[in-house]
């Protein structure tokens, strides 16, 4: 069976670095104007001094790594082209990246990267879909089960742990879609004592949307239930309710108008700190004019995602209020 032909111009001309970078979640900051430098993802890199020694260049779509272990380990060579670095992160040969870079990559937006204060160097008015699943997610990881998940709940919504390159490795990562069901993001949640307790990209906006709407929304559900975070969600899921997050407290116009607009109800059980208790207030007059909105009051201190499915729809068939 004769190879398969690979057009290498076309692919370095049509995938840049920024695609490349983003593909494999390599969070760099910017430095000058068309440098940006951090951590090197290479599976090479060994050198414990040398944590800002990776550079890309996007104007020349070109990376480099000054430290010791790379520069050894490519036998004096510093950097390449987006090729060598697919090579480098998958122990391939340059034919194999460029047929890896041929299927499954296309050009899309800047990777997360962020300037010297840490705030975002990018921003878009909406969060776009990315060109890119990440792979190597163990569905059935100990920390997984340890917050209650099922399995089938796990791989229903593509949550487990992430053994591969970038920012997000070593954590839990929680694919996170639009409305339409596009994945626009991953938040990767810390499975023990690390800071930050969990990583979202550079520039995202979790104010533009909803955790879960897209599958509360082709469900057919008309009454939502609304909450904090991701394991909330994922717990009230499990319970068997249609459910959304905000992913924090805060609470925008823009996720008013989509609860407003996919739906005729809403309850919610956000948690039962000063906090939750707050924006519940605030939300519920916000809301309580456009639609019915019930709340749902936890004991003190007490989140969704720490009850059990028969400690949840008890809670939200006997203690319900509504506004």
């Amino acid at each position: 069976m004769p190879a398969e032909w690979i057009d290498f111009k076309s692919i370095k001309a049509r995938v840049s670095m920024e695609t490349v970078l983003s593909h494999y979640d390599v969070r760099l900051r910017r430095v000058g104007a068309d440098e940006f430098r951090g951590k090197c993802p290479l599976p090479t890199h060994s050198s414990v001094r040398s944590n800002d020694s990776f550079s890309v260049s996007f104007t020349r779509n070109a990376w480099s790594c000054q430290s010791a272990s790379c520069i050894a380990a490519r036998l004096g060579r510093v950097g390449g082209n987006v090729f060598d670095f697919v090579a480098e992160m998958e122990r391939c040969s340059i034919r194999e990246a460029a047929l890896h870079l041929q299927h499954s990559l296309t050009e899309s937006q800047m990777p997360g990267a962020t300037s010297r204060n840490e705030e975002s160097v990018a921003h878009t008015p909406e969060n776009r879909p990315l060109s890119f699943t990440l792979r190597n997610i163990d569905h059935q990881h100990p920390y997984v089960a340890s917050r209650g998940l099922s399995e089938q709940t796990a791989r229903y919504f593509g949550v487990g742990y992430y053994d591969g390159n970038g920012f997000l490795r070593g954590r839990v990562v929680i694919p996170i879609h639009n409305e339409h069901g596009e994945l626009v993001a991953y938040s990767g949640r810390a499975t023990g004592q690390t800071k930050p307790k969990y990583r979202l990209p550079a520039g995202f906006r979790k104010s533009h949307l909803l955790f879960n709407l897209d599958r509360a929304r082709h469900a057919g559900a008309r009454h939502v239930i609304v909450v904090e975070g991701f394991f909330d969600a994922l717990k009230v899921h499990q319970a068997g309710h249609a459910v959304v997050a905000l992913m924090g407290t805060s609470f925008s116009q823009r996720q008013s108008e989509l609860l407003t607009s996919h739906f005729a109800r809403v309850t919610l059980l956000l948690d039962g700190d000063q906090p939750g208790r707050r924006a519940a207030e605030i939300i519920a007059q916000s809301l309580r004019l456009k639609m019915p909105v019930d709340k749902v009051a936890l004991p003190k201190d007490v989140q969704p995602d720490q009850l059990s499915s028969a400690e949840i729809n008890f809670l939200l068939v006997r203690t319900t209020v509504t506004l």
